[in-house]
């Protein structure tokens, strides 16, 4: 099959008719987004949108062999003008299944969001799934789909519909995702192309012609990630946000519960709030065994409360018990977990303060724990193939 998307923006287009935000300002160029809107194989269109004929034109193509054309979502504003010769455009309803002349198979799927999904099925048996805006499948069980070839969703804003997809089997390693309805909810360019990557999926311009099982150079998911950054700078949001489109995480919070910490506690609410339902949660300092297991993603937030627990362990606040052997067990216990993380399988995303850059200390103990946190991070960051410095929410990549 080939696809041409006449579009890939959101309803509203990118930039928004009349927004003054910075994303809308600087999309420009191949960052102007129309309406999104799916041609496949000259016959079947998915979405109308205000000058899709046009569109079509500029890419090269042509509208006059469409024989279906079929809406996914509800469409706000004044109803758009069908171009002459063009099918009244329609919804399928859930579940149901149209087969065109032409021998693809259009397969409805039910949105738990208002709108249509629909599963291409083409003569060639190449399958492929689009999702309206904001929507993520319903329903969906383990082993019931077999894995698409290319899948068009939302990935900005639904990255857990991907995770869902991913759960069951219908977006498998070689499913190659393009993003959507991108809105200015990212800021164009740079920055949306590393989001996508780090979901594994792909943006391209309006009216790119996208072929159907041809191999695409993405980015892979890198499997050890160090996000770096001070207080409040976003390092959390920003290590959750690269596995929200994968199922299935384990969260490994290494500051437990505190008993009594008041102003603690309200930080791990916020903190599970902001994290997917089908998350597991790990309150452990006892990272070796996790990081040598095989499994599910893990995420370790933060080092930082790591090496609290470990140089309390080692009595490294006693300048006797330091000298004594508690600068030397405390390296040893590094040593052991950047062996760990070297010879992890899973995908791992760690978080960690980053302290040096601020005042000296004006205690030893203090002084001592900036030191050791900076030598931690310098090796923990050796073993990984991405390290992201954070910077007042914004992602600066140091590696990979």
């Amino acid at each position: 099959m080939e696809l041409t998307l006449l579009g890939t923006g959101a309803p509203n287009g990118l930039p928004r008719p009349g927004c003054p935000c910075a994303a809308c300002a600087v999309a420009v160029g191949a960052d102007a987004r129309g309406a999104t809107a799916v041609l496949i194989d000259e016959t079947l269109l998915l979405d109308l949108t205000p000058g899709a004929a046009f569109a079509a034109a500029r890419a090269g193509h042509t509208l006059g062999g469409v024989r279906q054309v079929l809406l996914s979502h509800p469409h706000d504003g004044p109803p758009v003008e069908v171009p002459a010769g063009l099918p009244q455009p329609g919804r399928v309803p859930d579940g149901r299944e149209l087969t065109l002349l032409t021998g693809h198979r259009v397969r409805a799927v039910a949105m738990d969001a208002p709108g249509t999904g629909y599963a291409v099925t083409g003569p060639d048996g190449q399958r492929v799934l689009y999702l309206p805006p904001g929507g993520s499948p319903a329903g969906l069980e383990e082993g019931a789909v077999e894995s698409y070839d290319m899948v068009l969703a939302d990935v900005v804003r639904r990255p857990d519909a991907l995770a869902r997809l991913r759960a069951v089997g219908a977006v498998g390693p070689t499913t190659d995702v393009v993003a959507v309805h991108i809105d200015h909810d990212v800021p164009p360019g740079a920055e949306l192309r590393r989001r996508l990557a780090a979901a594994g999926a792909r943006a391209v311009p309006d009216g790119s012609t996208l072929v159907v099982g041809v191999y695409e150079d993405v980015p892979d998911v890198p499997r050890r990630t160090l996000v770096l950054g001070g207080a409040r700078s976003g390092k959390s949001v920003e290590a959750e946000r690269r596995l929200e489109a994968f199922p299935e995480v384990l969260y490994v919070a290494t500051g437990g519960s505190r008993n009594g910490d008041t102003e603690w506690a309200s930080r791990v609410s916020a903190h599970r709030e902001r994290r997917p339902g089908s998350w597991r949660t790990a309150e452990t300092c006892d990272l070796v065994p996790l990081l040598k297991d095989d499994g599910a993603p893990l995420l370790i937030d933060c080092l930082s409360l790591w090496l609290t627990d470990s140089m309390d362990a080692v009595g490294a606040w006693d300048d006797a018990e330091w000298a004594d052997g508690g600068e030397r067990e405390l390296r040893a216990r590094v040593s052991e977990l950047t062996e760990a993380v070297r010879g992890a399988r899973r995908t791992v995303v760690a978080v960690s303060n980053e302290v040096g850059s601020g005042i000296v200390p004006a205690t030893a103990s203090g002084r001592r724990y900036r030191d050791e946190l900076g030598r931690l991070n310098a090796a923990f960051a050796g073993e990984c193939e991405q390290v992201v410095l954070v910077v007042a929410g914004q992602a600066m990549v140091l590696r990979g």
